[in-house]
């Protein structure tokens, strides 16, 4: 059996989305109708009802369902186990947005693998989604999301405030000009929309709209144009090839880290989460 198959029939499910369920997965909808329907021949029977606006699971689907789950459960707990090398305590499975890593995790990873020799760390990319269910679920420890979620049972630290700065490849022009022509949205969560369209409630759609920093940086260096970015992330190139749109307002961005309220590893998180208050 292919994990990869019972990952995508759990996420379709869950989803009630093919195409949310493949961006939560970070793959193609191609790729994920192409798992599902695999799925469904090696078993010999259809999963899923498919109409429009409305995904749902067939009988057999039903009771495929936790079959699948605790198979996944099972290959996870399992992966968890053989994964920690010997002299090493403890493991930490750790996921965040793409964003989040490139604007601070990368330092913070460093740090934690440099003063922590007896935890192992296995390290992953998910969407907003994935990373709640996969929290719940305790197949993850940790996990950094720009939207915290609300529910009793994950704790929720504040980190640090990202400021993100409007910044153009034309170092004359004004925001309400660079809103207006050749503009990248990116997506930095709810309370960024939010704050976005209340200063600037006109603006046309937008040249490229981007779920992760890096993708709108490198549009940007291509082929011009404007976006709002961690400061943190160009600041090699302010004043270079990119400069600061001074008349746009910074925007500040919490990120949170999130992990198990019922947690057996709530120190060494804990733990580990010591850095962003040293910084």
């Amino acid at each position: 059996m292919d994990i990869g198959l019972l990952k995508a029939f759990q996420e379709v499910y869950r989803s009630k989305h093919f195409g949310r369920a493949a961006s939560n997965l970070f793959i193609s909808q191609s790729a994920i109708s192409a798992r599902i329907k695999q799925l469904e021949d090696e078993l010999g029977t259809r999963l899923f009802t498919r109409d429009r606006n409305n995904i749902e699971l067939t009988s057999a689907g039903k009771k495929f369902l936790s079959y699948a789950e605790n198979i996944l459960n099972t290959w996870n707990r399992a992966k968890q186990e053989i994964a920690i090398p010997e002299g090493v305590d403890e493991l930490l499975n750790i996921a965040a947005l793409p964003s989040i890593w490139d604007i601070f995790l990368e330092d913070w990873l460093s740090w934690v693998h440099t003063n922590n020799a007896d935890i192992a760390l296995n390290t992953d990319t998910l969407g907003a989604d994935a990373i709640i269910r996969s929290l719940l679920d305790g197949v993850l420890d940790l996990g950094f999301l720009f939207d915290p979620p609300k529910t009793p049972k994950l704790l929720v630290q504040e980190l640090l405030p990202v400021p993100l700065i409007m910044v153009s490849t034309d170092s004359s022009i004004f925001a309400e000009q660079a809103v207006q022509d050749k503009y990248i949205l990116v997506d930095w969560g709810t309370s960024f929309a939010m704050m976005h369209a209340h200063q600037y409630p006109d603006i046309p759609p937008p040249k490229l709209r981007a779920s992760i920093g890096r993708i709108a940086l490198g549009f940007l260096n291509n082929f011009g144009g404007s976006a709002y970015l961690p400061e943190a992330m160009v600041s090699e190139q302010l004043g270079q090839t990119l400069f600061k749109v001074e008349d746009a307002p910074v925007i500040h961005k919490e990120a949170y880290a999130i992990y198990s309220q019922a947690s057996s590893k709530k120190e060494t998180i804990e733990q580990a989460l010591c850095w962003f208050n040293m910084t």
